[in-house]
């Protein structure tokens, strides 16, 4: 079909299908009617042996459950998913074994969770007894099988792939409210996975700024759009000098989320550039296949926005999402061109790819104006990034050390890899512009991801306390799945940004 401007798109709109809600039973799995029962398993002296929560389901099968396993080469680790017929002995036809290592925590029980759920893809009712020792693992369990049980398929025309109906947990009596809380923060990674999946044709910085207008709505959150002409008149130049080359206008999109109660104020910004063809210093054509995904950050301040309100923190959060189309033309910006940012600073731009951090730039200076106690930033901003950390972890930088040390815990904690990152003052000087303030790029190819940390640096108001997280990597998953990880979108930073603002509100942060 195709919308008003000619372009084709999907019957099934910018999202997939509804999240998966869980339910609990205080019965014993063996009995439950289901069509398959997940189990946790651990590495014994001989392979896999079942984890606790499985015990009626290994007497079911006659005490059978470890030789099967062994028979199968199942050796507990984590990441291992076998599946075992119950050939009639239990309700359900099968049972999932899913490996959880030797010493399993929040995170492998996520993951296990996740990797038992996508095996059980067009599954009917999963029954999930993992070992489950208080709130904290229920909610750790439920939101690797909602995560874990997705699919972006809103492009198929043929068969779509299945899901699992139904997700029933048991030996989680008494923790609706963590269920409920994995429910939450299932959605709004979803809706992140949904965005980063979506093509661009499909997902312009107009189109952007109409899906973040609907969650707003949806959510109870304030919204205020800027389009290009605003952008213009406004003065922020690394906005609009990114978005001039499209035939896509540029949009700056304002969230606010505000509590009654709340002393402190947290300044989300995101970009959201939703196709990086490089510009006229156009990427190689195997660099940009993915570039669809450099919104990433963008989409994250949106989803944790949305789940920042279901939940409720005492704290005001505000959110910037900083959207262009960087394209190559006549109208394009140049190598040497001089951008004037939000606020006045001058940047000369000597490298049309280094485009994020130009409209970061203008997003950073906007956010000071809210009296923020607190601006954490979020961009796939740099290639380097991979180089230093691989893709599955987000560099974070800051303009002080226990900022950084407690962003990264807080990641940690929300289960997302990180790794804290140095921000050296000696880089500064590579940025130095013989015509500008500063210029988008340093003359040394070396610690490319730090000296895109220490130009965002120089946007962020005195005073205030600053982080910056690089998920160039973490963004987007190339490979196989694992895990509650599909491949192509993953809603990196989505959780660790909702667990910033539960941190600031307790003072933690």
């Amino acid at each position: 079909m195709l919308d008003p401007k000619g372009r084709n798109r999907s019957p099934g709109g910018l999202t997939s299908r509804n999240v998966t809600t869980i339910s609990l039973d205080s019965a014993v799995p063996a009995g439950l009617d289901a069509d398959a029962i997940v189990i946790g398993v651990v590495p014994g002296p001989e392979g896999a042996v079942p984890a606790a929560g499985a015990d009626g389901v290994d007497q079911a099968l006659g005490g059978t459950l470890a030789a099967s396993l062994a028979a199968l080469g199942a050796t507990g680790k984590a990441g291992e998913v076998v599946k075992l017929p119950t050939l009639g002995a239990l309700p359900a036809k099968v049972v999932v074994a899913a490996g959880l290592g030797a010493e399993p925590g929040a995170e492998e029980l996520r993951r296990a969770a996740g990797a038992a759920l996508r095996a059980l893809a067009g599954t009917g009712r999963a029954v999930v007894a993992l070992p489950i020792a208080d709130a904290a693992d229920t909610e750790a369990v439920a939101l690797g099988a909602l995560l874990g049980n997705y699919a972006f398929d809103t492009y198929r025309t043929g068969e779509r792939k299945g899901l699992v109906e139904e997700i029933t947990l048991t030996g989680a009596d008494g923790h609706d409210a963590a269920v409920e809380r994995a429910g939450v923060l299932a959605r709004a990674v979803v809706l992140v996975r949904d965005l980063v999946n979506t093509p661009p044709s499909d997902l312009t910085p107009e189109d952007f700024a109409g899906v973040a207008e609907r969650v707003a709505g949806e959510s109870g959150l304030a919204v205020e759009i800027l389009d290009e002409k605003a952008l213009v008149e406004g003065g922020y130049g690394g906005i609009a000098g990114v978005g001039q080359g499209s035939a896509n206008p540029p949009r700056l999109v304002r969230l606010a989320y505000t509590h009654p109660e709340a002393a402190r104020t947290l300044a989300l910004v995101g970009k959201g550039i939703t196709f990086d063809s490089g510009g006229l210093s156009l990427k190689p054509a195997d660099s940009m296949d993915w570039m669809k995904s450099d919104m990433g950050g963008a989409a994250a301040v949106l989803g944790a926005l949305a789940a920042i309100a279901a939940i409720g923190p005492k704290v005001n959060v505000v959110g910037y999402l900083a959207m262009a189309e960087n394209m190559p033309s006549g109208s394009a910006q140049r190598p040497s061109d001089v951008l004037r940012i939000y606020g006045g600073k001058t940047v000369e731009v000597l490298n049309t790819d280094a485009e994020g951090r130009l409209v970061m730039a203008d997003a950073l200076v906007r956010a000071g104006e809210d009296d923020p106690d607190l601006i954490v930033d979020v961009a796939t901003l740099t290639g380097a990034q991979l180089v230093a950390l691989g893709t599955r972890t987000t560099g974070v930088m800051a303009n002080g050390d226990e900022v950084r040390e407690k962003v990264v815990a807080a990641a940690l904690r929300a289960g997302e890899a990180s790794w804290g990152m140095p921000l050296p003052e000696e880089l500064r000087k590579g940025l130095d512009s013989a015509v500008a303030d500063i210029a988008n790029i340093s003359g040394e190819r070396w610690g490319g991801m730090l000296v895109a940390g220490v130009f965002l640096k120089e946007f962020v108001p005195a005073g205030v306390r600053w982080a910056h997280l690089d998920i160039a990597g973490p963004s987007f998953h190339k490979g196989e799945p694992y895990g509650y990880t599909p491949k192509g979108g993953t809603g990196a930073a989505t959780r660790t940004l909702v667990q910033i603002a539960e941190d600031v509100a307790a003072g933690v942060l």
